[in-house]
């Protein structure tokens, strides 16, 4: 069970506020807090799900609430959407001190966000679920397996384009445009693979967790490809990245009857 102590006045807020809204059906902490992972670095997840049609609502009450009782120094909030990532540090990018910054999602109850996968979200820590509504269950086996099925095929397809785009940038001495193509292009491909290959329950993780999903060995192999922490030239980089995406595709090509 990870130490979420330094969290204790958030936790106790968000719990109160829960039981307190009317509109407010399920609220529970997900994340690296019960995935694994966990560390002095590390945010808490909040999923907060509601009375259908009442979302936009809720997220604007507790959004002033968290203004007015918190103070933070930032609020970010994603458009598009019920998000907000609460800091409540100046600079928690420096590190510095144990993290404090919150993720909150709100949204209106749905049977998809109310069906937690414990392989994909670990076992959620229940803040507030009075009629039980939030359900664990393994996703449908089926529907896995065709998400997978698409995503590596898409993978099969984009890869010839995906090489030309990044190294065509490359050799035209667009550096930064070559790295995003890289690692957009490039190592997010490769991960899909690796993932399919090894955790294919979170296929769709990308970068995440990779220390926690893939085994050492090939995370070690992996992370060699990432620009910043190889020294080796980007263009070196591209050839062994797309080279070992062949491997795996052809590898899958064998296995299929």
């Amino acid at each position: 069970m990870a130490d979420l102590s330094r969290y204790d006045d958030w936790i106790a807020w968000l719990t109160a506020r829960a039981a307190a809204d009317p509109d407010v059906l399920v609220a529970w902490i997900g994340g690296s807090a019960v995935t694994g992972g966990w560390d002095e670095w590390s945010d808490i997840d909040v999923v907060v799900l509601c009375g259908e049609g009442t979302a936009t609502a809720v997220y604007s009450r507790w959004v002033d609430a968290i203004r007015v009782e918190f103070a933070p120094p930032s609020l970010w909030e994603v458009p598009g959407g019920w998000q907000c990532f609460v800091c409540l540090q100046q600079r928690p990018g420096l590190l510095e001190d144990p993290t404090r910054l919150v993720d909150l999602v709100v949204v209106d109850v749905n049977e998809k966000d109310r069906h937690v996968d414990v392989r994909r979200h670990g076992s959620p820590l229940v803040l507030h679920d009075p009629d039980g509504l939030l359900v664990l269950r393994e996703d449908d086996p089926v529907e896995l397996e065709q998400g997978m099925a698409e995503a590596v095929d898409q993978v099969r397809q984009k890869r010839p384009t995906s090489e030309w785009l990044v190294n065509r940038a490359l050799a035209r001495g667009h550096v930064g445009e070559g790295l995003d193509l890289y690692v957009r292009h490039g190592l997010h491909l490769l991960v899909r693979l690796l993932r399919a290959e090894h955790c294919p329950e979170r296929h769709d993780y990308g970068l995440r967790y990779l220390r926690d999903d893939l085994p050492a060995d090939v995370a070690d192999r992996l992370e060699a490809l990432v620009p910043g922490h190889a020294t080796r030239p980007l263009r070196e980089l591209s050839g062994e990245c797309f080279g070992w995406i062949d491997e795996l595709l052809d590898a899958r090509a064998q296995r299929q009857p």
